[in-house]
């Protein structure tokens, strides 16, 4: 967990130094008014103090230097996929849509259980059913299908042997 210190600063045109700088980033910067308490209650003063509260997060050396970009939710999701040999059934929901968008996949909107690709041979709908996962290569896309081609795939396939299939086309 990152170590995080306040300070309390009455100067507002703070400049760190280069030291501080580069192991620190400034999180939250808050400035607050507060008048100046007077020993005589009955002068009156329009002066008030501005308070300036900085936090600074310190960034551990290891991931300061490797700097490594944020994942999406589907890159998170990916990370989480069981070897590719397992069977589809035994993969979280989330998991085979990161695998879907992964592979050039586009879900539906109205519908998420149906998926679209556009490959450079052939198009093709792809739908989640409860039981087995369905893909129809269109006859409309480009190739020479006489008709549209349905192939059915049971979640007992593991992913690679699914995913092989699928990718292999028509």
């Amino acid at each position: 967990m990152s170590t995080i210190s306040s300070s309390k600063f009455t100067n507002t045109n703070l400049s760190l130094p280069s030291s501080i700088s580069s192991k620190f980033s400034i999180f939250h910067t808050t400035h607050f008014t507060k008048p100046i308490p007077f020993p005589n209650p009955l002068s009156i003063s329009l002066k008030k103090t501005i308070t300036t509260i900085t936090v600074f997060c310190k960034f551990s050396e290891s991931s300061a230097e490797s700097e490594e970009p944020l994942l999406t939710p589907e890159d998170e999701w990916l990370q989480k996929l069981p070897e590719k040999t397992k069977p589809l059934y035994s993969h979280s929901l989330p998991c085979i849509e990161a695998w879907l968008k992964n592979l050039g996949f586009n879900q539906s909107k109205d519908d998420r259980a149906l998926w679209f690709v556009n490959k450079p041979d052939w198009h093709a709908h792809l739908s989640l059913d409860v039981t087995d996962l369905y893909i129809r290569y269109l006859k409309s896309g480009p190739g020479n299908l006489e008709k549209d081609v349905e192939r059915r795939f049971s979640y007992a396939l593991s992913r690679e042997d699914i995913e092989n299939a699928v990718l292999g086309g028509p």
